[in-house]
């Protein structure tokens, strides 16, 4: 049994993580009220992590592989149970999401070493079981986010989604610290610090555009300004990549069709699929009266059938191009939400249900052949890299797509207030965006209460369903690029889903590339 002890201290930081993606969705309104805070607030608290992820896995999987991958894991789970404690302990939502942020880079540097730790670890048969179980401890995270966030949130506290990680925190230190074994890539470059940089603020402008949207316009002086530098840092990461003797994304693979196809399909399935499901939670508590952890159940079809589906997939699509897997899938994320845009003033969670198994669908039958695909696409040295570039993808992807359909949702959310008759429909809607429909409510005259009632359900269906269009056109939008732009079929393993060598396109930059030649 010792021989598995590395996989255990892995796969303990890459639950961790993963988890703590999604733990935040059913705890939002807790969260809103103990801290007073409203829909801005609630948007950093999930985007913060996110776009940390996101800018910082290439980076610190080049570090890694300077400095030892170890070293980097061990920095980045201490730093990430002192950011948890910290989130635990945050009296105000600026300390949240400052602390949130810290979490996401000591995420980044889990993520981007678990899999290189992994390829060091075992050879031959016992790589290809230490890969196997890696994937399906990622699987089962996806799934036990909402509901473990429910069931904290609701016999706990909410703060104790983020006390949680403490002990587990412990246990991954203590048995890294003692049977994983310390490794380096002898042929690692320097650090792309420039590169990095431009890419953290580029992404983090962008957000802060659209996250600032819903509260000033689209034509806002803040609004503009913000694309602007984002456009202007984006411009100056192309320059320092193009320059680099040795950038952090070789932007030379975006030439293949294929490659930048994988890449624009990760980053519409994680805003098509995931970005709009801290609003139906919000909806879920605040309108429908559910509890944090019913909120989890009903949220729960999707991971499940996304588990089922890539688990049957992989053994019976055998030899299907992932054009069609990656494409496909994508499609049916995209009609998945299109489903749920049927919901209404008097739906229940059950409307929910067909159009997130639908989506469960897609990303169970997406999500493994993209990341073989995504190296199939690139020259062998670079697979590595490919893998952490789509990981970024998919990780900014979640990021923008909470910050878009948050505007999304809250110009439905006043639009709907606006039509019901309701007054002041912009900062009613702000309050209700915020979770505070129940309050809102019962502060009104027993007279007035079922009127006011059916209005807020009924704007809050139609915030829902803009974002649930929004999000089905992302999908199909995906789908249609991975078609077109994947028309000669990638050389990759069974069903396109990636072998014990292939696996460490989940790790980051070039510490995946290396764990595949240890």
């Amino acid at each position: 049994m010792r021989k598995w002890l590395p996989l255990v201290a892995v796969c303990l930081g890459a639950f961790m993580l993963l988890v703590d993606v999604t733990i935040v969705t059913v705890a939002l309104p807790d969260m809103a009220t103990a801290l007073h805070t409203g829909f801005a607030d609630l948007q950093w608290v999930m985007d913060g992590y996110a776009l940390a992820l996101a800018a910082l896995l290439l980076g610190a999987g080049a570090l890694a592989d300077l400095v030892g991958r170890r070293k980097v894991y061990l920095a980045g789970l201490v730093l990430f149970a002192g950011a948890s404690l910290a989130c635990g302990l945050a009296t105000g939502p600026q300390q949240l999401i400052a602390f949130r942020v810290v979490q996401g880079v000591g995420g980044a540097a889990m993520f981007a070493t678990t899999m290189a730790l992994l390829g060091h670890a075992y050879q031959g048969r016992d790589r290809g079981v230490a890969f196997g179980v890696w994937g399906a401890v990622n699987g089962a995270a996806a799934a036990a986010g909402p509901i473990l966030g429910g069931l904290l949130t609701e016999h706990l506290d909410w703060r104790w989604i983020f006390y949680v990680n403490l002990p587990v925190s412990v246990v991954a230190v203590a048995v890294t610290l003692r049977v994983v074994a310390e490794s380096r890539n002898p042929r690692a470059a320097g650090l792309d610090l420039p590169g990095t940089v431009a890419f953290t603020v580029a992404a983090g402008s962008v957000t802060y555009a659209l996250i600032k949207a819903g509260d000033n316009g689209w034509g806002s002086a803040t609004t503009l300004g913000l694309f602007a530098l984002g456009a202007l840092a984006l411009l100056a990461f192309v320059l320092v990549e193009r320059r680099s003797a040795h950038p952090m994304l070789d932007l030379a693979l975006l030439r293949s069709p294929a490659f930048a196809g994988i890449l624009a399909g990760g980053l519409l399935l994680s805003a098509a699929a995931f970005s709009y499901l801290a609003y139906s939670s919000l909806w879920l508590q605040s309108v429908l009266g559910l509890g944090p952890v019913a909120a989890g159940l009903a949220l729960l079809p999707m991971s499940v059938v996304a588990f089922v589906t890539a688990a049957v997939g992989g053994r019976r699509l055998h030899g299907v191009p992932p054009r069609l897997t990656v494409g496909g899938g994508l499609l049916l994320i995209g009609v998945g939400a299109l489903l749920q845009a049927v919901v209404g003033a008097d739906s229940g969670w059950a409307a929910l249900a067909p159009g997130l198994a639908v989506s469960g669908a897609g990303v169970g039958l997406a999500t493994p052949a993209m990341a073989a695909a995504a190296m199939a696409a690139v020259p062998g040295a670079r697979a590595g890299m490919a893998g952490g570039a789509l990981n970024t993808a998919r990780q900014l992807g979640n990021a923008l797509g909470i910050a878009l359909l948050g505007a999304v949702f809250r110009a439905g959310l006043a639009d709907g207030l606006r039509g019901g008759g309701g007054a002041d429909p912009q900062g009613t809607a702000d309050a209700l965006s915020g979770g505070q429909a129940g309050a809102l409510v019962a502060r009104a005259g027993e007279g007035a209460r079922p009127a006011l009632e059916h209005l807020v359900r009924g704007a809050f269906a139609a915030g829902l369903r803009d974002t649930f269009l929004v999000s089905g056109a992302f999908g199909l939008a995906g789908g249609v690029l991975v078609l077109v732009l994947l028309r000669r079929p990638a050389a990759v393993g069974a069903a396109g889903v990636p072998g014990p060598a292939q696996a460490p396109a989940t790790s980051g930059g070039r510490a995946g590339a290396a764990a595949r030649m240890e």
